[in-house]
């Protein structure tokens, strides 16, 4: 039997069209068929009330608001009567250009969030490390100012150890003052008091060591009755304590000097056994031969005896009437007068390097403080 005779002998089902029930799932579906239940409340539309709104008096839209914290805000009225718009974001209007608005006085009350501060942090910063400054320049200027001082913070102060080191070499009968021994803890000593420890002499004041890069005009001295420019008024804001330089440069010689206030340092610089190097940038009036350097390397006589040079050279990439010298002697004006000697001028001097210590980083007429390496290194010269 063939296929389409099998199709024959079937019956025909009727076709029935699904639009009316896929109709009818989907409004059992929403809720809306007529055989479903309706709600028993209906949600209540914008501005009416509902039954439970009656009974108590308030809006859905005013229970809304007290449920989600939402409050009306007054308007702002200025003096005049006049209504400002008070502050806040305001949404965009629908249609129009969508600008972003924002708040400038909550964004500068907030503070900015990039950088996690508020505004006015940094001045309070700039606030507390001022005064944290002006209470240790008042407390040292007490100290400067004190009439008495406790003897261990007087030893503590010359740097010779701490207090509590002090209070101990007091009890073992090794300090003296005005040649008196003193064992007695918290004895009050006077500035003009003479304090001995190990047979020296001590000062109340803490070592301050001032490296100043002289300009040419200033004369290295303390006082000066001609009242001359002084390196003294280069660093006066440079301690509260006096200090004076450390040897001499001339009036016209620039470069390296040291000032401090402590005089076994100064001492040891300045004496010639302690071969306290210093090297000079000489520039003559003109070129300095062979034979003349090599004299110079051998010794000049002068009237102290011979000023023995420890090293000279030409200066690399520098004309020849440029040399660079290096001497350990101190005495008055002695590179000028080596020169002088053979028949130079000396144009320009200038103090490259004193005891370790260079001008690198200073400018002409500036000064800046010794570190700690800095000072350990010229004690043990």
């Amino acid at each position: 039997m063939s296929r389409d005779n099998n199709n024959s002998e079937r019956p025909k089902r009727p076709r029935i069209s699904t639009k009316k029930n896929s109709d009818n799932s989907r409004a059992s579906r929403s809720g809306n068929s007529s055989e479903s239940k309706p709600f028993k409340k209906s949600f209540p539309k914008a501005g009416e009330r509902n039954s439970d709104s009656k009974r108590s008096g308030t809006s859905y839209q005013d229970r809304m608001d007290k449920k989600y914290g939402k409050t009306e805000k007054e308007p702002f009225i200025t003096s005049s009567g006049e209504e400002k718009k008070s502050f806040g974001k305001s949404a965009p209007k629908r249609g129009g250009s969508r600008t972003n608005t924002f708040d400038t006085r909550d964004k500068y009350e907030r503070g900015s969030l990039k950088y996690g501060r508020r505004p006015g942090t940094e001045n309070r910063e700039d606030k507390n490390k001022s005064f944290v400054q002006k209470r240790r320049l008042n407390k040292i200027e007490k100290d400067v100012h004190k009439d008495t001082i406790r003897l261990n913070k007087y030893i503590a102060n010359s740097g010779i150890c701490s207090r509590r080191e002090a209070d101990e070499l007091i009890t073992q009968g090794l300090v003296e003052v005005n040649g008196k021994v003193v064992t007695e803890m918290g004895y009050q000593v006077q500035k003009t008091d003479k304090v001995v420890f190990d047979g020296q002499n001590i000062t109340p004041e803490k070592p301050v060591y001032v490296l100043l890069n002289k300009p040419k005009g200033y004369i290295s001295t303390t006082k000066d009755d001609k009242a001359r420019k002084t390196v003294m008024d280069l660093v006066a804001n440079a301690s509260p304590y006096r200090v004076f330089p450390v040897g001499r440069l001339d009036r016209s010689t620039t470069g390296v000097i040291l000032l401090t206030n402590d005089g076994h340092m100064t001492k040891k610089l300045t004496h010639p056994s302690f071969d306290a190097k210093k090297i000079y940038h000489v520039t003559l009036d003109k070129k300095l031969t062979h034979e003349d350097m090599k004299l110079i390397a051998e010794g000049i006589r002068l009237d102290e005896g011979v000023a023995e040079v420890d090293q000279i050279s030409f200066i690399e990439g520098k004309p020849k009437n440029e040399v660079g010298i290096e001497i350990h002697i101190g005495w008055n004006r002695v590179i000028r007068r080596i020169f002088q000697r053979l028949g130079y001028e000396v144009e320009a001097l200038d103090r490259v390097m004193f005891a370790g210590l260079t001008k690198k980083n200073i400018k002409r007429g500036h000064w800046r403080i010794l570190t700690e390496q800095e000072v350990n290194n010229l004690k043990m010269l």
